[in-house]
């Protein structure tokens, strides 16, 4: 596990902590998805927090004139801790992380859906269904393309591997076909 990985978990499960002692679990979620969509969608304000010859008080005005309206304390003071750290690029890591540990409460579970080929809309939505109906939760696609799986996909939720890839097909055929000579 990566420094960065490490780092946002320990922002977002403190985060979390937070808002599910005030029950915004959710709410917090979608303040803190509209910070890190923000600074992914706009290059210059990349720049600036990471820029060192722009004040800590300047880069803390900047989110706090931005977003200070639309977000809960408790986001903006996370928020601010991470550019005071010179940690703004894991922001997105810890709305990922962030999104992980609520999941939970929420009923809802992440799928890394893994596939040869970028998945539609609607492949996603329709994987999504049956996956929901299989665990019980909502389930969120996360889609990623492999091309040596060569066709079908596979899915990971949580520890468990749903393999639907015709490159897992063909190795458990060459395993059976092995172990019966």
């Amino acid at each position: 596990m990566s420094r960065g990985t490490v780092v946002a978990k320990r922002y977002a499960r403190a985060l979390f902590d937070l808002a599910r002692e005030q029950d915004a679990v959710a709410s917090t979620e979608n303040e803190l998805k509209l910070i890190a969509d923000a600074i992914e969608a706009n290059a210059d304000v990349r720049v600036f927090l990471s820029a060192p010859n722009i004040t800590l008080d300047k880069k803390i005005a900047l989110l706090r004139g931005t977003f200070g309206d639309k977000m809960s304390q408790n986001v903006l003071n996370t928020v601010s801790l991470l550019v005071e750290r010179g940690r703004e690029t894991e922001i997105p890591a810890v709305l990922d992380a962030y999104m992980s540990v609520a999941g939970g409460v929420l009923g809802r579970a992440d799928a890394l859906v893994t596939s040869a080929k970028a998945l539609t809309p609607e492949q996603a939505e329709e994987i999504s269904t049956q996956f929901a109906a299989i665990i019980g939760k909502k389930v969120r696609v996360i889609g990623q393309v492999d091309e040596s799986l060569i066709g079908g996909i596979t899915v990971r939720i949580g520890d468990t591997l749903y393999d639907g890839s015709l490159r897992g097909k063909l190795n458990r055929l060459s395993k059976e076909l092995q172990t019966s000579l």
